[in-house]
């Protein structure tokens, strides 16, 4: 039987990852930083700590879903920030060497500077201009000095079952009648699900390295939220804000790539896996929020 141990397993890449494997014959170390629920407590940014769970669970694969991922709050936190997002991916990294186990990480599309003109591949350089990617980006650069055999995912605008934008933008919908979402940030919205099943095709082949891992497609947060007001059948509307006038009414806010789509370019070149539009998989994900 195949062993996996998920970081982070409450999050919302956690839980689609054990829903993705319910029918497979896999036993589970679901790790988070609270234990309960047949869930064991892991702190990875000590690396004694790592060592000693995986030495004595002996994973097959290691997947790493824990991020500090508040973009605001990186910037204030940037040594916690560097701690689970960097030290972290370091520490999974060497013990997955250790045991000759498998490293599947998560990395985001804030690793690129967001100034581009065309969607980003695994082959451009990378320049993050905000705390959270500089950290994500050292955690990309561990997993590849330290783990032996690795699959980076970098993903974007991530939903799921959790707190995620999708949720957010329903429930201010039930008190507001219009809400300010930014229009000139550009990505691909992707489901927790569909990266899951992308995990679930990787990790059982020998094709390591870097990819991107985004819905098919693109769109900006405000066309975003349109698509979610109009599924929901809610008549809250959406005001198409810039990224300057948000900033005035939310000074903390971080700077965030104005442009940041990703081509899933080396699962093209590699495979013949697609992952889903990012419309249709919107559309898997209401139908079952609101039943």
């Amino acid at each position: 039987m195949k062993k996996i141990l998920v970081t982070g397993c409450n999050g919302q890449l956690g839980r689609a990852i054990r829903k993705e494997y319910a029918a497979s014959d896999v036993e589970f170390i679901n790790t988070d930083v609270v234990a309960g629920n047949g869930i064991v407590s892991l702190d990875i940014t000590n690396i004694d700590a790592v060592m000693e769970m995986v030495k004595d669970t002996k994973p097959d694969i290691i997947i790493n879903c824990a991020a500090h991922t508040n973009v605001d709050k990186c910037e204030e936190q940037q040594d916690l920030a560097y701690k689970i997002n960097a030290i972290g991916p370091r520490n999974l990294s060497i013990a997955s060497s250790e045991i000759g186990a498998k490293m599947i990480h998560i990395s985001t599309d804030y690793v690129f500077e967001g100034n581009g003109t065309r969607p980003y591949i695994e082959f451009d350089k990378p320049n993050p201009i905000s705390a959270y990617g500089r950290t994500k980006l050292e955690g990309e650069n561990f997993v590849k000095q330290f783990a032996d055999r690795f699959f980076m995912l970098r993903t974007a605008w991530l939903y799921g079952d959790g707190r995620n934008f999708v949720k957010t933008m329903l429930s201010l919908a039930e008190t507001h009648d219009e809400l300010s979402v930014v229009c000139d940030q550009l990505g691909s919205p992707t489901s927790a699900v569909e990266l899951a099943k992308m995990i679930h095709f990787l990790e059982k082949t020998d094709n390591y390295g870097i990819f991107h891992a985004t819905c098919e497609g693109d769109t900006n947060w405000a066309e975003f939220a349109d698509e979610i007001m109009k599924r929901a059948g809610k008549t809250t509307r959406i005001k198409h804000v810039t990224s300057e006038e948000y900033k005035k009414m939310n000074p903390a806010s971080a700077n965030r790539p104005a442009y940041s789509i990703l081509e899933n370019y080396m699962l093209k070149l590699t495979s013949d896996y697609r992952m889903a539009d990012w419309h249709d998989a919107l559309d898997v994900y209401m139908k079952e929020l609101l039943g």
